[in-house]
């Protein structure tokens, strides 16, 4: 029996650390940390008398846009929250519809978590007026204040796509020949940081889209 201890313990070791690892309070901790995108800079800050390096980063700037029930929507309806950022248009035949059926599934996946939001901005505010909205956004039957479509002054929209969300890196003042046409959707976190892109096209990236939304929440578990 001796000489095979030299042998088996190593193993009933390794089975132990196995197990404890596969019984651990994994939950505590997320599986996967989402980088925060966008450029950043590093401020000087003074706390208890001493000076300390702090990381700003790139967040998204205020905004007051109108929604598809007519009511001005601001930042303060997503502070806090998880949420999805794209720009469409209601008259679009290519990519949008492929686009709106692809954050259906994302709505539905959290459609019962107050945590979680999306923003649809158009690109042809002249068009998409809110009642024309509300039509197209009625084909999926999801709550208003979960899912909000997104309309306003065009300067404004094609700056927050452009300077906010990152979504385009074209210049462009939102003027009369100025046209956005993007597939890319931004995720956004709590504190107003970009977090990730995907492409609303493809299935494969929103499931992934989905599955970083779940990472975000237990983030934001931890920091509370």
């Amino acid at each position: 029996m001796k000489r095979y201890l030299p042998i088996a313990l190593p193993i009933l070791i390794l089975i132990g650390m196995v197990f404890f690892y596969l019984n651990a309070d994994t939950h505590q901790k997320p599986f996967k940390t989402l980088p925060i995108l966008g450029n950043h800079r590093i401020d000087s800050v003074e706390v208890n008398g001493k000076k300390q390096l702090d990381t700003v980063y790139h967040t998204v700037t205020n905004f007051a846009f109108t929604n598809q029930d007519g009511e001005l929507v601001t930042k303060n309806a997503v502070a806090g929250k998880i949420y999805v950022c794209d720009y469409f248009f209601t008259t679009c035949k290519s990519i949008c519809p492929v686009m709106s059926k692809q954050l259906d599934r994302v709505y539905k996946a959290y459609e019962k978590n107050d945590k979680v939001m999306i923003l649809s901005h158009t690109v042809d505010p002249e068009t998409d007026t809110p009642a024309q909205l509300k039509e197209y956004a009625s084909q999926f039957k999801a709550d208003n204040k979960k899912w909000i479509f997104l309309t306003g002054e065009k300067p404004a929209l094609y700056e927050m796509a452009r300077k906010s969300y990152l979504l385009n890196a074209e210049e462009g003042n939102g003027g009369e020949e100025d046209f956005i046409h993007t597939q890319n959707f931004a995720l956004v976190d709590g504190k107003g940081r970009i977090r990730g892109f995907y492409d609303g096209t493809k299935t494969n990236e929103v499931d992934l889209l989905i599955t970083d939304i779940g990472f975000l929440l237990k983030e934001s578990e931890l920091v509370q």
